[in-house]
């Protein structure tokens, strides 16, 4: 049974422009596996603590050592670590918000990046621990950056998931969506487009 991860980092939730994409390639990837599971973590509706001192120190501390606090933080980014090891890929919906990544992703990524569990560090540098799967990342923004020097996501995103080890990502772009209706729906309409071929 294949399973799929399905990330939605929207401020909005599941009507964010990002969560409509990732929903609609979700959705035809259903409809090709109908046995298939899909794991649902919407970091609207259940934000990510943001890493802090205590919260780091659970992921280097002891066992024995845990606080009743940290050993939730623990059990939280194992949880987060284990949707990825179970997940055949993975779906991922991106807002931009101020030319950045959401913080509850920034907050995911913090917990899923964990030195001898997810990287390792070697004489030759870094080395991701994770099994490589392919993950689709679908980036609504409001003006038009890819390319540009102001597209902060595609390389960070890129960056930090081959640093655990998941070097197979496709991105799907919707951009200009704050530029005015024809913008909106020409650029809506190409990614679905794109979408449907890459679910068929």
């Amino acid at each position: 049974m294949k399973t799929l991860l399905h990330i939605n980092t929207s401020l909005f939730s599941d009507k964010g422009q990002s969560s409509a994409l990732a929903a609609r390639y979700v959705e035809r990837w259903q409809a090709a596996n109908p046995g298939g599971r899909v794991i649902e973590r919407n970091l609207a509706e259940h934000p990510v603590a943001h890493l802090g001192a205590e919260r780091f120190q659970a992921f280097l501390a002891d066992a024995a050592d845990l606080t009743p606090t940290q050993r939730l933080a623990l059990a939280e980014s194992d949880t987060f670590i284990e949707e990825l090891r179970a997940a055949d890929a993975v779906v991922i919906g991106l807002p931009m918000y101020n030319f950045g990544v959401p913080s509850v992703f920034k907050a995911w990524i913090d917990h899923v990046a964990r030195v001898g569990v997810t990287f390792r560090y070697t004489a030759n540098g870094p080395e991701g621990l994770l099994d490589d799967r392919k993950v689709m990342v679908f980036a609504a923004r409001g003006g038009i950056y890819l390319g540009t020097p102001r597209d902060t996501q595609t390389d960070y995103v890129t960056h930090v998931l081959n640093f655990i080890g998941l070097r197979d990502i496709e991105f799907v772009y919707a951009e200009g969506l704050a530029m005015g209706e024809d913008i909106q729906r020409q650029a809506l309409e190409q990614a679905h487009s794109t979408i449907d071929a890459l679910a068929a």
